[in-house]
């Protein structure tokens, strides 16, 4: 058995770093061409992870869209879309969010001060108002390495970080990333209060340790620069 699944951090982003504008609806960076190459990668993934933020701001679904790769995700005796897995500090989520329906199994990670790290079963997990939409999982420190940790017991090998920027900056200083797939878009946000892709902190990979740039693909008007982290 792994000692944690493959991590694949995916991000799009504008070209001054922006992951969105400071406007209520969601701004959308890839072109269509990027979109299906992350359906793509989801459909190859065991589970896909998203922070609270990311589900408070943008409400995802974080489902295989293409019918195609639901059957053959079947076909191979698994879900028709991945795990999917919220990490939050305190839990408050909306139970209605578009990430608890559907029928694919759900995961809230509540990375709280003195968690015992007991599942969904124990007294306080269980009385979160998730507990009927998901598994509600209490972290004890550290809490990337406990959330990764109890992925790999649930059997997944491929895991899909999908942001915002507070999860992005914590996989990437912890050193947590094997593959970073960054789609940059042709434009710039310009607002100063805007999310951005990373925020400050001690990256492992600085100039005197840089990533390995895999691949660069055009995709409709956007640019996928994929690399990989020595351990990757």
């Amino acid at each position: 058995m792994p000692v944690r699944p493959h991590v694949v951090l995916s991000c799009a982003m504008s070209l001054d770093g922006r992951i969105d504008d400071c406007s209520p609806s969601r701004l959308i960076l890839s072109s269509p061409a990027d979109l299906d190459r992350v359906d793509e990668v989801r459909a190859g993934c065991d589970a896909i992870l998203v922070g609270a933020g990311t589900v408070r701001r943008d409400d995802p679904g974080l489902a295989v869209r293409s019918q195609r790769r639901r059957d053959a995700r079947t076909a191979a005796g698994r879900t028709p879309t991945p795990l999917r897995a919220v990490l939050t500090r305190e839990g408050d989520l909306d139970p209605a969010a578009r990430i608890f329906r559907d029928g694919a199994d759900r995961v809230v990670y509540r990375a709280t001060a003195g968690a015992s790290g007991e599942a969904a079963a124990s007294g306080g997990a269980a009385a979160s108002p998730l507990a009927a939409v998901a598994t509600v999982v209490d972290l004890p420190e550290p809490p990337l390495a406990s959330l990764l940790r109890d992925l790999t017991g649930r059997g997944v090998r491929r895991l899909l970080v999908e942001g915002g920027t507070t999860i992005h900056t914590a996989f990437l200083t912890a050193g947590l990333v094997d593959e970073l797939h960054l789609v940059v878009a042709p434009f710039f946000v310009g607002e100063a209060a805007a999310p951005t892709f990373v925020g400050p902190g001690s990256f492992p990979f600085d100039a005197a340790h840089r990533l390995q740039l895999a691949e660069v693909s055009q995709l409709g008007d956007v640019v996928l620069l994929r690399y990989l982290t020595p351990q990757g």
